[in-house]
């Protein structure tokens, strides 16, 4: 396997060891800057950095095996020792919920769709052939709105935000580019459509680490954006220099991924934000630019058909071949197109064994987000999806009215969400793109009245808020 052999270390002299030590030295660095800018946030925003830790690298079982250790459990119903920590979280979140008294009439008055959308994958869990199994990823997927309603409950929601992209952007960033670096063996693996060599990163998978670098990318951009405006001082030169740094290492690890998608979904996502951003651009009139954009696509596409022009350019004709094929089989499976055959149920017993029989690479999702939930949900769920995304746009919308840049933020990342699904299943599961559509889509009304957290610097703080987030 000399082809996976770290190079680094003949050019600049480390072994894994020292580059080890260097890693964890940068990133308590990086912790120790975030304590002493002392944010407006409390304790518990470290359960939503844990969620997204999980979902951005690897769950708590296959860490332990990377240690080696082995853990017990299958590819159905997953490891107990996963089961237990998603569990611990879940239950913490509803702890701090309950604490924080939120008003459960506003949150099902001001998210219908989404509400309808979690009831209706419930209810199709009757009809799945795996009615357990389904009923705890169905819980998994409740810790989703659970880890948002905490971060909107933060005593500065935007600040908790920031907070959390940036916390997570610290582990994971670092030890993705050490993981492919000096540690080969966890960091690279074997391509599934192309049975060439691919890096991942602390991820399970060189997609996993495109997604990773499409949601923090954008977050660090948006960020930059925001910084560069204010008047010249200390603390936005630091900023600017952060922001710079991770996009610098966020660019290298997704070019390593060879994630044509991420990119895309990044590009069109950061290209939706600056538009917003133009003064040209009528604010008020962002959905009629929507419509017409998605004529302009069709048209292109039924013309020139631009996805298969998009696709030649970013050199990843095999893939799409074989996802393309892949969709084809699973369209012709024995399903109900009216209630798909249960909530995430498609991937068990027969049906994926069958189709581990005819693939060597052992698919265990349709790679497209829209695919996946007519399968499992049939057309009743795409059309509840269809709903809740089109809700969500509408709120982004007036958003833009009231609080611009969160809205231009939201906007932006709905964009890259929606894209990203069509060649990848990210609508699913403990995906880090479901929960950040999760994020984008929540609303709850924040209360105005005393921060939890007071500094004892005000002025640094303020400074801080002004710098790094959204505006009140």
């Amino acid at each position: 396997m000399s082809f996976i052999e770290p190079r680094i270390a003949s050019v600049i002299g480390l072994s894994p060891s020292v580059a080890l030590l260097a890693t964890i030295v940068f990133v308590v660095f990086l912790f120790r800057r975030d304590f002493r800018e002392r944010p407006n946030v409390t304790g518990a925003l470290w359960l939503p950095v844990v969620w997204v830790l999980l979902m951005g690298s690897r769950s708590a079982a296959q860490w332990l095996e990377v240690l080696g250790f082995k853990t017990l459990g299958s590819t159905e119903e997953g490891t107990p020792l996963d089961a237990g920590v998603y569990s611990a979280l879940i239950i913490a979140g509803l702890y701090v919920l309950s604490k924080r008294q939120v008003n459960l009439s506003e949150v099902l008055r001001n998210n219908g769709w989404l509400v309808a959308f979690l009831l209706y994958c419930l209810i199709a869990i009757t009809w799945s052939d795996y009615p357990f199994v389904a009923f705890k990823h169905w819980i998994k997927v409740l810790g989703h709105p659970v880890m948002a309603l905490v971060l909107f409950t933060e005593p500065d929601p935007a600040e908790a935000l920031a907070r959390l992209m940036k916390r997570s952007a610290y582990v994971l960033v670092p030890f993705s580019i050490l993981f492919i670096k000096y540690y080969p063996e966890w960091g690279r693996e074997f391509d599934q459509w192309t049975g060439l060599p691919a890096n991942n990163g602390i991820t399970q998978g060189k997609n996993g680490l495109g997604r990773d670098c499409l949601v923090l990318g954008f977050f660090f951009v948006w960020n930059f954006l925001q910084t560069y405006p204010a008047a010249k001082s200390r603390a936005r030169r630091d900023e600017l220099r952060l922001d710079v740094v991770f996009l610098v290492m966020i660019s290298w690890l997704l070019w390593q991924a060879h994630s044509a998608t991420s990119f895309l979904s990044l590009l069109t996502g950061i290209l939706v934000m600056m538009l917003l951003g133009l003064g040209s651009v009528n604010k008020r009139l962002v959905g009629t630019y929507a419509l017409l954009a998605i004529i302009a696509l069709v048209a292109a596409e039924l013309t020139f058909g631009i996805s298969g022009r998009v696709v030649d350019l970013s050199g990843h004709e095999s893939t799409m071949t074989g996802r393309s094929q892949l969709w084809g089989e699973l369209l012709a499976m024995d399903t109900n197109p009216v209630f798909g055959v249960g909530f995430e149920s498609f991937w068990m017993g027969d049906r994926l064994k069958t189709l581990w029989e005819t693939h060597w690479w052992h698919p265990d999702e349709a790679h497209n987000g829209y695919l996946e939930i007519y399968l499992n949900l049939g057309l009743i769920g795409l059309f509840m999806l269809a709903g809740w995304i089109i809700a969500t746009f509408r709120k982004i919308h007036l958003g833009l009215l009231t609080n611009f840049q969160f809205g231009r933020f939201r906007m932006g990342l709905l964009v890259a969400v929606l894209l990203c699904n069509w060649t990848e299943s990210a609508f699913k599961g403990l995906s880090l793109i479901w929960f950040v559509f999760f994020i984008i889509a929540l609303e709850y009304p924040v209360s105005e009245g005393e921060p939890v957290l007071q500094s004892a610097d005000t002025a640094d703080l303020e400074d801080a808020r002004e710098l790094t987030y959204l505006p009140e």
